[in-house]
């Protein structure tokens, strides 16, 4: 019998991508810092740090706490700055042959153009993905991801300002996602990435005091895995556009289960600072079910669910 590999390619909008496995943004750098244990030309994308208009110096530590499951990050999205960023961790980046995407963040809707215009033009910037999870400081510090009508403003903003594709990055820490992924894919983004960190926070018993120095902070891992899943499913039946699920996918069955929820891509995050290599053994867990049920296209599972 002749083996034949499976097709792993995806389309998410207007990209192409060479597999359904992106790292998400915050847990993999700017790619060169994991280089030397993964190839990075293997993965279908990269989704640098969060980037603004000026360098942050982010939160005060502690930062990171671990909890049951999964872990707490206060990092408070500490950067460069997009001006560093597209002199110092760019040139490097557009060498790689795998889909390059920039998160970015703005605590005013004129921020978030300006970082989207900043990067306009930038050679090996395959896309933006949007962080509407920060909060807006002309009304009183709410979150642009908790309102339909900001999430849409923000989105506007940046497609005003930018040659790239778009991609709105949602915030579970609402009453109704779906609300908010209508009102972005009617602002004209070409595709959601869900699920961003659920608020959380952790007390030492003994100090009586918070274990991060911010108080709160997002939690990520295989806590939230069925949350982000159940909202993957219901985002992806909402809209047209393609989603990107993440939220605690450690090994290939995690992903597996958001593509069939209707994801056409996935993120690994957290998973990453568990085991390095986490992105590539999910590629490779991925190939191997295809293998074993005899499915020629990773894209046959997209949106499968049995209901």
């Amino acid at each position: 019998m002749n083996y034949r590999e499976p097709d792993l390619q995806v389309s998410f909008g207007p990209l192409k991508l060479k597999n359904p496995v992106v790292t998400a943004s915050g847990t993999f750098g700017y790619g060169r810092e994991y280089a030397e244990i993964v190839d990075p030309n293997l993965l279908g994308g990269i989704v640098v740090k969060g980037l603004s208009l000026k360098p942050r110096p982010g939160n005060s530590a502690p930062r990171i706490v671990e909890t049951p499951a999964g872990m707490l990050n206060a990092i408070g999205l500490e950067n460069i700055g997009v001006e560093a960023f597209l002199k110092e961790k760019l040139p490097w980046l557009k060498t790689l042959d795998t889909a390059v995407m920039v998160n970015i963040y703005g605590h005013s809707t004129e921020e978030y153009g300006a970082v989207a215009a900043a990067l306009k033009g930038a050679e090996g910037v395959a896309a933006l993905e949007i962080n509407v999870s920060c909060p807006n400081v002309k009304k009183g510090g709410m979150s642009f991801g908790t309102d339909p009508v900001a999430s849409a403003e923000v989105t506007e903003a940046v497609l005003k300002n930018t040659d790239k594709p778009v991609i709105v990055k949602l915030t579970p820490n609402v009453t109704d996602i779906c609300a908010v992924a209508r009102a972005v894919e009617h602002a004209g983004a070409h595709g959601l990435s869900l699920i961003n960190t659920l608020t959380g926070m952790a007390i030492d018993i003994k100090t009586r005091r918070p274990r991060l120095g911010n108080i709160s902070g997002g939690l990520s891992g295989p806590a939230i895995r069925p949350v982000a899943l159940y909202m993957v499913y219901h985002v992806a039946r909402a809209v047209k556009i393609p989603v990107m699920g993440m939220g605690g996918i450690m090994d290939a069955g995690d992903a597996l289960e958001f593509l069939i929820a209707g994801a056409r891509a996935v993120q690994v995050g957290t998973a990453n600072f568990v085991n390095p290599k986490a992105s590539l053994d999910i590629i490779e867990g991925l190939k191997q079910h295809c293998v074993d049920h005899d499915v020629q296209r990773i894209g046959d599972l997209i949106g499968t669910l049995k209901t």
